[in-house]
């Protein structure tokens, strides 16, 4: 197996509505955010980290190509040629598996407009949800809490990069598994990144750097079959 090329995929996340990745919190303030977002420890700047791109993305991609089963778990597989297991990596227990490492890498997103948002005192807001007893149309009994979010308008930037191998038909399966991963992208357009996307959270917009594969993205049409079937095939 040889490394034939890295494609690299650059570009911007915009939120369209806010975007909530927790941190968690092992401490109660009294006044204080019961969810914050995860931060760059360095800088206190929020973050998106590559591990919560790749997961939506790879869960979204399972259910788009037909790899989940009846109980909503993703198939395990040895088939070298199957899309999930080649992009994302094989993370199942198959000894058997011979389709080589992961093919994709994504770094974590940077906020690229800090500094304007400093300026206007957004760098996050504080949302306050309330469940509401739907038989009796009251506050339900664990009372309000406060969600910590980047606002909409703050725009990170991303970078994944892609293995290309070279091994009888192997570089050719990458470079058709390049526009899969394209359409993971366009999926997790279409849905939410972060916590809460049900409520409107993680509503967010893909700006590419290179021209050719923001035509190409912008040209991807997810009603088209052939993925799915392409998906259902390589099941194991």
């Amino acid at each position: 197996m040889k490394l034939k090329e890295i494609k690299t995929i650059e570009g911007k996340i915009i939120l369209e509505t806010g975007l909530h990745i927790g941190a968690g919190s092992d401490e109660i303030k009294i006044g204080g955010i019961d969810n914050p977002v995860v931060r760059d420890p360095l800088t206190d700047r929020p973050y998106i980290p590559g591990s919560s791109l790749k997961g939506k993305v790879r869960t979204l991609l399972e259910w788009y190509l037909g790899y989940v089963s009846e109980d909503g778990k993703p198939y395990s597989t040895t088939d070298s040629k199957n899309p999930i297991a080649r992009i994302f990596g094989n993370g199942s227990n198959e000894k058997d598996y011979k389709g080589g490492p992961t093919r994709v890498s994504f770094s974590d997103c940077k906020l690229k407009n800090a500094e304007e948002l400093i300026e206007k005192n957004a760098l996050t807001e504080d949302k306050t949800e309330v469940s509401i007893n739907r038989l009796s149309g009251t506050a339900g009994s664990a009372g309000p809490r406060q969600m910590e979010r980047v606002p909409a308008g703050a725009e990170f930037e991303f970078k994944i990069t892609y293995k290309v191998f070279d091994k009888g038909d192997g570089g050719e399966t990458d470079e058709k598994y390049f526009d899969i991963l394209l359409a993971g992208l366009k999926l997790l357009e279409n849905d939410a990144l972060g916590g809460s996307g049900s409520r409107g959270y993680g509503r967010i917009k893909f700006v590419f750097y290179d021209k050719e594969i923001e035509n190409k993205f912008k040209k991807i049409d997810l009603k088209k079959s052939e993925n799915s079937e392409d998906g259902k095939n390589n099941k194991n």
